[in-house]
């Protein structure tokens, strides 16, 4: 019995250690509850197993009642003095000294609070010592369990629902369950606080600028009595009164008296700053309009060819046709991927202007009519691009800056219903892409 006594009589000292502060804590409060205490529980779940168990059916349970007294000793520890009377009908079989009709107990317990005492829903754990009696028996045991002090209308009054396991130390009794739900009142209601109203000071004038702290808006700093004892204001707190700033509104600075710096051109970018400053730009080229590197109108940032002259409806690019290339020369034998004589000759001009102009890029695109089968008019068109390709590339053009695809039947320029639309069809269409 000493060694089972133990744990709970060390876990009601150390919930009761602590230094004692001056914050609110419990009165000194009285309280009932309505309980319930399940003998048969514990002893089913030993027998068979917690799943098995019916925990908390009230068929096994007998009625009790709890008279409790409490008292704050912390603002998170309270101590609590209880009878519990419980009527005995319901008892497990391995109960001792059957048949009981009523139980007693009589202990102290202390209760650690997870908040302050006026908190609405205060959870807390529960740990104590109660001497029990039945009949001739006497023994002791120990109440552990969870509990919630409920203050919704954060007065002084409180509702408790409290679960405990008592452990027994003897075999007069049994390990049992207690559940109870009660409220708890205070004996007398706390005394406010009395309220100490300090006297007013005397007048002054802290900053002995002439007007009297009663009537000085800056009284820790001296200033006019036309601005109500304080300095002359700075409305936009650039460091120039207002009487001295042209732009009493706007932050600006001293050899602008006072106005910010100018932006003649009203682009955001102001003069100091502004590498055009009478030109409107923007702050990413320092306060100038966006460069047009190759003069074609089109500026940089919308220029796919930015060092290249273009006309603006081909995205700034040149057309091949202005260097005096004819991509309709570009033929192929028939059925093949076979260049001409004639479409060699057209593609050495081409050469000649992709080496004029190295920043260029090429996109080759092959289409063919709608005669044959689709899969082998878009194999023939793959075909024929790349072959145009590899002519340039023998030529020393970069493989890189070239971009072959063949299209099929794809897109077709010219009816394929004759035979003159179905040889415009036939075709190899160069664009400039960068």
């Amino acid at each position: 019995m000493r060694k089972k006594l133990t744990l709970p009589l060390c876990s009601c000292l150390l919930l009761a250690t602590g230094v004692f502060a001056q914050v609110e804590k419990k009165p000194s409060s009285l309280g009932f509850s309505i309980g319930f205490a399940d003998f048969i529980a514990v002893q089913d779940i030993k027998n068979t197993s917690i799943s098995d168990a019916q925990i908390g059916g009230f068929s096994k349970m007998n009625s009790s009642f709890v008279a409790q007294y409490w008292k704050g000793l912390t603002k998170n520890l309270d101590v609590s003095v209880a009878y519990t009377g419980s009527f005995i009908n319901r008892l497990p079989s391995t109960f001792p000294h059957k048949p009981v009709d009523y139980f007693h107990a009589l202990g102290a317990a202390v209760n650690l609070k997870m908040f302050q005492e006026k908190a609405p829903v205060n959870p807390f754990l529960t740990a104590g010592v109660e001497g029990y009696n039945y009949k001739d028996n006497w023994g002791v045991q120990s109440p552990l369990g969870l509990g919630l002090q409920l203050n919704p209308f954060r007065g002084n009054a409180n509702f408790l629902l409290q679960a405990q396991y008592k452990l027994s130390y003897s075999d007069k009794n049994v390990n049992h369950l207690f559940y109870s739900f009660g409220v708890l009142a205070p004996l007398t209601e706390p005394k406010a606080k009395p309220v100490v109203v300090a006297a007013p000071p005397p007048p002054a004038d802290t900053d002995m600028d002439g007007v009297i702290d009663a009537d000085d808006k800056c009284p820790t700093v001296a200033g006019l009595a036309k601005y109500n004892g304080c300095p002359i204001p700075d409305t936009d707190k650039d460091g120039i009164n207002d009487e001295a700033d042209k732009c009493p509104n706007v932050a600006g600075l001293a050899k602008y008296n006072g106005c910010p710096i100018p932006d003649t051109d009203k682009d955001g970018v102001n003069d100091e700053e502004d590498k055009c400053p009478t030109v409107a730009g923007f702050p990413r080229y320092n306060g100038c309009p966006i460069p047009d590197t190759d003069g074609d109108g089109v500026n940089d940032e919308n220029d796919r060819c930015p060092t290249e002259a273009g006309p603006a409806d081909n995205n700034g690019c040149p057309r091949l046709e202005q260097f005096n290339f004819n991509a309709k020369n570009v033929q192929f034998a028939t059925g093949k991927a076979t260049l001409t004589k004639g479409a060699t000759t057209e593609l050495d001009k081409l050469v000649t202007i992709l080496n004029a102009h190295p920043t260029l890029k090429l996109s080759i695109d092959g289409y063919t009519d709608n005669t044959g089968k689709q899969a082998t008019n878009l194999t023939l068109s793959q075909k024929r691009a790349d072959a145009v390709k590899a002519y340039l590339a023998k030529k020393g053009i970069s493989a890189d800056i070239l971009t072959a695809t063949g299209h099929g039947i794809d897109n077709p320029v010219a009816d394929n219903k004759t035979a003159a639309g179905r040889a415009l069809n036939r075709r190899v269409e160069f664009s400039v892409v960068q």
